[in-house]
């Protein structure tokens, strides 16, 4: 029986890249067919003749090639996900996103080009551009590093994950 109730656990390649999130039943599986290796647990799991760690982070012993994955596309749910639901203009909550370069102007729906905003930054800004009012973004847009399983919102469910999904 589980000591701790910990559903998941993040599955990493021997290369140390994310590959997937398991279910604790099939990490345990893993890691007693030595598949895997445990990096990080949440207390021990307890059996009749068997004691181990209770896997939250695990490697696989060996590297499975994983085909190109394709590239997460720039909605506004993902948008807003990639900036942590804050404004890039004032910092507040965001609630839209916003092309930087406006469509208008020839600007692009693509990660370089979309932040999320809160209306109000959304309204004033309009279709200008930034140095036309004098704002500036605090960072550079670009596409996210993490796939949709592996985002902010993965983190903040298992904080033992974060160390290595912040490389992926």
């Amino acid at each position: 029986m589980l000591t701790t109730a910990v559903p998941r656990a993040l599955l990493l390649n021997a290369s140390l890249e994310p590959l997937c999130i398991v279910s604790v039943h099939r990490a345990v599986v893993l890691v007693m067919t030595d598949k895997a290796t445990v990096l990080e647990s949440a207390g021990r799991l307890h059996a009749e003749h068997l004691t181990m760690p209770l896997p939250v982070v695990l490697c696989l012993t060996r590297y499975v090639h994983v085909p190109v994955r394709r590239s997460v596309p720039p909605t506004r749910r993902t948008v807003l996900q990639r900036d942590g639901h804050r404004c890039a203009y004032c910092g507040g909550t965001a609630d839209t996103v916003d092309h930087v370069l406006p469509r208008s102007r020839g600007g692009r729906h693509e990660w370089a080009n979309v932040v999320a905003a809160c209306m109000r930054c959304n309204h004033r800004k309009a279709d200008r551009l930034l140095h036309e009012i004098g704002w500036e973004l605090p960072f550079v847009p670009h596409a996210p590093r993490w796939s949709l399983a592996f985002g902010p919102a993965a983190v903040r469910t298992e904080p033992a994950w974060s160390p290595y999904l912040t490389a992926a």
